[in-house]
């Protein structure tokens, strides 16, 4: 993929096609030089078993019935360890599955971000029953877009509502930028 926003985009919907009604997504800077990112999306999805869990790094097996392939996990794995890092999944039936991947962004091969303020916007737009938590930190900031709090703050206006939409992707860009410094 061209951008990391878009594996973000691809795990999330695997979330949603496994029932979540909680995804949460974190983005945090790290290392000596603010150089390493983590992306880690979580889940409370109905989770994979021992057997699926095994597999779902295999470019040639899905679990969906609409295709052969299922390329999304396998290439967000190749693209953090193309540049030094590390890839994790974790998955217990019933309870969820969290994907971690680890990059490191001064290497030439490094994919880059991508906006993914509109990502978060476009998966809260289309999805108004589930739940999403966006986090964003370096080692002395973090920044937190939890829809249950904006859910609140509008006072019964739809999350789903453009103008809102537009006002979130906003929000998450401004801070965004703050937190990172504009650096991913």
């Amino acid at each position: 993929m061209q951008e990391l926003s878009l594996n973000i985009l691809d795990i999330a919907q695997n979330s949603i096609v496994a029932g979540a009604n909680l995804i949460e997504i974190e983005l945090e800077a790290f290392g000596d030089e603010g150089n390493m990112l983590s992306i880690l999306i979580k889940d409370n999805g109905k989770g994979m078993s021992e057997e699926t869990l095994a597999s779902v790094e295999n470019p040639f097996f899905t679990s969906r019935t609409t295709r052969k392939v299922g390329l999304g996990i396998p290439l967000f794995k190749q693209a953090a360890l193309r540049t030094g890092g590390s890839f994790e999944i974790t998955s217990k039936e019933n309870i969820g599955t969290q994907v971690k991947a680890v990059f490191d962004t001064s290497d030439i091969d490094c994919t880059p971000l991508g906006e993914v303020w509109d990502t978060v916007g476009i998966l809260i737009q289309m999805n108004e029953n589930i739940d999403f938590v966006y986090k964003v930190k370096n080692k002395n900031e973090e920044f937190v877009c939890d829809t249950r709090q904006l859910k609140e703050v509008m006072e019964g206006m739809p999350l789903t509502d453009i103008s809102v939409v537009q006002w979130i992707k906003e929000y998450i860009e401004e801070n965004q930028f703050e937190i990172f410094k504009r650096r991913y």
